[in-house]
């Protein structure tokens, strides 16, 4: 089969399109896919790139997101048939491992996964729009509902506004009622922005973020049942960096900041001061859980949520696809349809 495969850490150019390689075949409890689309997401640029700790099983097809039909039924699985149209979960929560990292993904005409991963497409839901889900909106549902519980009338802040977390976040916001402000990098990102629901835009390129919520926003009190609590209730911050101070920085007393990632690094600055001096929450957010994917097959269905796909290619076309990502040039998700 074709695929795009990593043979070693490195540079874009480390992934190569190969014409022969192996294809596989479904063992017990497994199933083959032909793989109808699969979505980038930062964590394939860490996987190109090496990450400490986690060692890669060479070669290795990469992709977490993965969306095709079922071609292949091994032996003991039950309730699934050749032609189904499935998402698979990148996450294996039973024998462990990750789509794209630990086994082959989805950068491949066919793919292998458990049984025990699969949803079911509903019909209304395009393989394109299925594959831009789990990872990035999977993880954002979680974080903005069950962990970060942000509710109607809340004033909140979300940088990295435009990549496919950002972009679920912002959509989520709204959803539950919340004034949005959202930080992009460019008048580009933030038109799109604002056509998705954001309230507010700040360029983070041209403008000091914390200094443009204080003047729009207030300044946080210290004290408790102060009038004029400026600042924002919520950040969502999962770029880290020299963002996370600023962050704290923007927060109303009792304010909470919600993480689920570093993209611009997990050893930032800290100043605990921010954190007592205004009782400042700290919530993280790990991943998302399978009834987290059926919920937003419910919103994408109903028209409440869009998977917003801002480019596709062909499987020629996967380096150049990571590519953009990397180089943060994408207003929410990237697919390649093999």
């Amino acid at each position: 089969m074709r695929a795009v495969v990593l043979r070693e850490h490195g540079g874009i150019e480390k992934l190569q399109l190969e014409a022969d390689f192996p294809d596989p075949v479904a063992g017990v409890g497994e199933v083959v896919l032909r793989v109808r689309a699969t979505s980038f997401n930062y964590h394939d640029v860490f996987t190109r790139r090496g990450m400490p700790g986690i060692k890669i099983p060479f070669p290795l097809v990469i992709g977490l997101d993965i969306a095709g039909e079922i071609v292949e039924t091994g032996p003991g699985v039950e309730g699934w048939n050749v032609g189904d149209r499935v998402l698979v979960d990148p996450i294996n929560r039973i024998d462990g491992g990750l789509m794209g990292e630990t086994v082959n993904g989805g950068l491949a005409e066919l793919c292998r996964a458990k049984a025990h991963q699969l949803f079911k497409i509903p019909d209304s839901i395009s393989f394109e729009q299925a594959a831009a889900l789990p990872v990035a909106y999977g993880t954002a549902y979680r974080m903005m509902t069950a962990v970060g519980q942000v509710k109607a009338g809340e004033k909140v802040l979300i940088l990295g506004a435009s990549g496919g977390v950002g972009v679920c976040c912002v959509q989520l916001a709204k959803i539950a009622g919340a004034y949005v402000i959202a930080c992009a990098g460019n008048e580009e990102k933030g038109r799109r922005l604002s056509e998705i629901g954001a309230d507010e835009i700040i360029l983070y390129n041209k403008e000091d973020f914390p200094s443009v919520v204080r003047e729009r926003h207030g300044k946080a009190q210290r004290r408790r049942g102060a009038k004029g609590n400026g600042g924002v209730d919520v950040v969502v911050n999962f770029t880290g960096g020299d963002t996370w101070v600023k962050s704290l920085k923007t927060l109303k007393l009792g304010g909470r900041i919600l993480t689920c990632g570093a993209t611009a690094g997990f050893d930032p600055k800290e100043d605990l001061r921010f954190i007592w001096t205004f009782e400042l929450q700290v919530r993280g957010s790990n991943g998302w859980d399978p009834d987290d994917v059926r919920s937003l097959f419910d919103l994408v269905s109903a028209g409440k949520l869009k998977a917003l796909i801002d480019r596709t290619y062909p499987l020629e076309g996967a380096a150049e696809g990571l590519r953009t990502i990397e180089d943060r040039e994408v207003i929410g998700k990237v697919v390649v349809t093999p």
